[in-house]
Formats: C-alpha cells, structure tokens, sequence
C-alpha cells in the first residue's frame, strides 16, 4: 500500500513571464445552454487534444504549487481556461485508457480490454464499425490528425501475409515491412498518422509508422549501452530499430508533424475545422529528454523530461496562435494515468517531489493516485478563464463533449460510458453530470472500482496492479485496516488518502455500490439512452 507523501515547507521559487495570447479570428457566436447544450450548426471549434504519457496530479505545478519542476505553459491552459479537479483515466495503464478514450466505451467490456500491447501486439482493440473521436468528427467535416503513441493494436503481418499478434523480439523479426499495417489510426478515423505502435521508447520495435506502412524498417538491434545512465532510463527494450529513429528526440519529431500539420492546414484549407490528438512519449520512461533540456530542471533526469512535455504544450499554443486560431480551438490537456513507481520513489527520495500528491497510488494502482489525471480545457469562445471545476470526470467524456459541441447525436450502441461534460465548461451545469465513475486497474475486469458521490468501492482487495509485500514499494505500505475483506470501500469526504477500508464498517453502502456495478456490467453501458 501506498502512503501520502509529508508536506515540504519548501516551495519551489521561480518566476514565470506571463504569456500573452493573441487575438484569433472567427469567433464563435455560440450562448450558454442547458445540459444538453450542444453548439450552434455549422459554427464549430478547431479541437486539439494533448495526451501526456504517465503525468501525475502532482507532476503539473497549477496542481500541485509544491512541484520541484515549472510547468509554466501547461499552467497557462488553466489560467487560461478550466481545471478539473476530480478528472479520472478509464484505467491505471495507457493501452486500455486510449480505447476508452477513442470510443467513450469502458474498455474491460471488450475482449482483452485490459491488455497492454507491445511489439506486433494486436489485433485493434477497436473493433470494425466501432464509432471513434476520430470518425465522428471526420464525418462532421473535420480533417482528423494524430501523431505520436497509437498504442490501441494493430495488425503487422509476416511474409506469408499471416497476422502476428504478439510482443517479443521474435515477433517483430519476422513483420514484412513492405505490407500495409492493418487497424491502425488511419483505420480508425483519422486521416493523418506518423508516430509509433507502442510506446515510442520502451518497445521491441523502434520505428516510425507513416498513416500505414513503416518507411523506414529497423536494421539492427538497439545499442543500450549508449543510452543514459540513471535511475530513470532502465525501460527500455532490447528491441529493434530504424536508422532515423533517437530515442532522446522522439517527442520532438512528433512536435514537428503537429507543427507542420496545422500550418499546413491553415495554408491549405482554412475554412475547414480540424482535430489534432498529439499523443507524446513524455513522460513515460525511459526518461530521455533532448539534448537542449537535459540539466535544465531543478529534479534530476525525469523533471528535465517534465520541463521537455511543459515546451512541447508550449509549442503547440505558440502554433495556434501564431496562426490566429486560438480563440476558435478548442484545447484539452491530460494524461493516460498516475505516474510510474521508479519516477515517484526516486523523485520523491532525490529531489522532494511526487507526481501522485496528495493521492494514495501510482500507475497500476486503483487508489487516486493511478487514475486521478490533470484536466485542462481552453476554449476562449466559451469556457471563461481562470475557472475551477469540480465535477466528476473521466477522459471517456471527450467523445459525448465533443459530439456535444459539434452539434452530433451520439447513436446508443456508441460511447457507452461517455457523458457530455459541455455544461460545466459552459458553467451551466447545477448539478452533478455523472451519476458515477467506472475505473479499472491493471488487472483489468477483476479490477474494478465504481465511485458514486464521495464513497468510492474496489470491488477487489489491494492495489489492483502493484505488489507492496516486497521491493521499492513496501516501505510505502498502509496497513489493511479490514483484514479478511474482499474489497474496499473509502469515504473520499473524510479520508481522501483512502487509508481506512470502511467495507465491514458501512456493509449498506458496499452492498449499494456493488449491486450498482453489477447492473452497470450487465447493461453494457453507463451512459443511459437520451
């Protein structure tokens, strides 16, 4: 178990010049609505989504005022706009996050929904004729863009054209890199895709996806011994990789497609609205950060690759506003799940500086820690600066939002488990939007917690994902305060850090929540027909 990490009196000091935004054209004239709101036809928002790789709660300084790394530019989408405070990951771990979030469907009710892929891992885990983000938006007239980690599976195939749907270095040896890859981004809505199968640095395959066929095969294994040293840059892979593929400027290729995207576009076509999903490495490990930001953060390796995320964010708004769009852009900011184990104990021993405060948990975990994730929304035609939400969230309401927003009726056998959140951004919203929150950990449907209110149930006993009888984690062990129970139930109202399992205590309320799970598994779906 995971304890809540001591308050620093230390505050980390530094001054941030203020970054101004400039004017955009094409404003919205779009009024507050009620609960249903949705935006006026044929009047619809640019939309970027910018999702981190295992940044915690506690990583983004506008979270946490007592983060050792500045995160000045992620800070200005919350001056700039709304942060949430209670928004959650489907999942504790990043393949069954991006499933939930490219189809609003909790991903535990599809067929290895709790799978991370590696490698030739696949098939897809969305199925064919799935709704996606992606395809609703591109058949709303939107030019639909990705670049970076897909890491939802996909399908290489060998010589023999049979499927190979499985890690390892054996399987990537035998892809025919001369077929096109099968399920992928460009199979699932989007019209544009460079960025890699899984995740970029830590993979057995070391290579760039072009929309769909890899342009340059990998020809040789990858030389560890060259890669930095430290207590963050052991993930790695002995995989096989590309001649044109650096593990340390990954992040920085997938900034330059973003870049050359919307520039593009806007040269082009720019009557036409488009999505931008910038999926990136950071800051998952390893944590290789570019040459330029190494040493350039107070916290050692990983806060330098915190600093690297914050330029990327950075860049992305220079890019909007260079080309006046940012005022009609609709950005969302977070990330797939709480931070990794090794950067939370080391940074937390090294440097006084933990990604999951104030939270019990990190990545893998079902406490708050491995799925309570930073939101930020910026939208200046709609959604005031400077706000505060506190409404119960989960990243498979971008796909009911954005429907909202672009004026779309969601058929019922799609987003399941979504719910359009536009009221709160609208500050519409007088009541609470979810009825209650699904998450699951890393072991997938045997791991499952529902939140209802502030009582919140593990529908299983520990962590979900990570073992803390033993290692680097069972010095941050709680005791189990109801030994013997099968699962857990914590009152988020009086005891956020879940350190007392009131399961025997309060057996109406499991019994409550529980049967409401229950229900939920059997429905197929949280969302209910409107």
């Amino acid at each position: 178990m995971h304890t809540r990490p001591r308050e620093s009196a230390a505050h980390l000091l530094h001054n941030i010049a203020t970054l101004i935004l400039t004017a955009a054209a094409g404003l919205l004239a779009i009024s507050p609505a009620s609960k249903a709101s949705s935006a006026v036809p044929g009047s619809v928002p640019n939309i970027v989504l910018i999702l981190a790789d295992d940044l915690g709660y506690g990583d983004v300084h506008c979270y946490n005022e007592r983060a050792r790394v500045p995160t000045p530019h992620i800070d200005r989408l919350a001056r700039e706009g709304m942060r949430f405070t209670d928004a959650h990951s489907p999942c504790t771990v990043c393949t069954p996050t991006r499933y939930g979030l490219m189809t609003g469907q909790m991903p535990f009710r599809v067929p290895n929904g709790g799978t991370v892929f590696t490698g030739a891992g696949g098939p897809s885990l969305i199925a064919p004729g799935r709704l996606t983000l992606p395809e609703l938006l591109r058949n709303r007239g939107y030019a639909t863009a990705m670049f970076g980690k897909w890491h939802v599976g996909l399908t290489f195939r060998d010589k023999a054209g049979e499927p190979i749907h499985q890690g390892g270095l054996d399987a990537v040896r035998r892809i025919d890199f001369s077929r096109r890859i099968e399920g992928g981004p460009v199979d699932c809505g989007f019209d544009r895709f460079f960025g890699t199968a899984c995740c970029p640095t830590t993979d057995w395959l070391y290579a760039f996806i072009d929309n769909d066929r890899v342009p340059v095969p990998p020809n040789g294994l990858l030389d560890r011994s060259k890669l930095p040293k430290h207590p963050y840059a052991n993930d790695c892979r002995g995989g096989i990789i590309a001649p044109d593929f650096s593990l340390e400027e990954v992040d920085l290729v997938f900034l330059q497609k973003s870049r050359e995207f919307i520039a593009e576009h806007r040269r082009a076509t720019p009557a036409k609205p488009f999505f931008l999903f910038h999926s990136t490495q950071a800051v998952h490990l390893p944590s290789f950060a570019a040459s330029e930001f190494r040493g350039k953060s107070p916290a050692g390796p990983h806060g330098d690759f915190i600093l690297q995320l914050d330029f990327i964010v950075g860049e992305l708004l220079g890019e909007l506003d260079k080309h006046g769009i940012a005022d009609n852009t609709l950005v969302i900011f977070t990330s797939d799940n709480g931070p990794e184990v090794t950067s939370v104990v080391h940074m937390r021993r090294d440097h006084d500086h933990d990604g999951s405060w104030p939270w019990r948990g990190v990545k893998r975990d079902q406490w708050e820690g491995g799925h309570r994730v930073p939101f930020l929304v910026r939208w200046p035609d709609r959604v005031n600066a400077g706000t505060t939400s506190d409404q119960l969230v989960s990243l498979t309401d971008v796909m009911a939002t954005v429907a909202a927003v672009t004026g779309t009726d969601l058929p019922r056998d799609a987003a399941e488990d979504s719910f359009n959140i536009l009221p709160a951004l609208d500050g519409t919203a007088a009541a609470p939007i979810r009825p209650y929150l699904l998450t699951q950990a890393f072991g997938g449907a045997r791991t499952l917690s529902i939140r209802r209110g502030h009582w919140k149930y593990l529908d299983h006993p520990g962590s979900g994902g990570n073992n803390y009888d033993a290692g680097e984690l069972e010095r941050l062990s709680l005791p189990n305060t109801a030994p013997g129970a099968p699962g857990q139930l914590y009152d988020l109202a009086t005891d956020p850090g879940e350190t007392t399992n009131l399961f025997f205590e309060r057996p109406e309320i499991v019994s409550q929540l529980k049967a409401l799970l229950q229900k939920s598994k059997a429905a197929g779906r949280s969302r209910e027909q409107e």
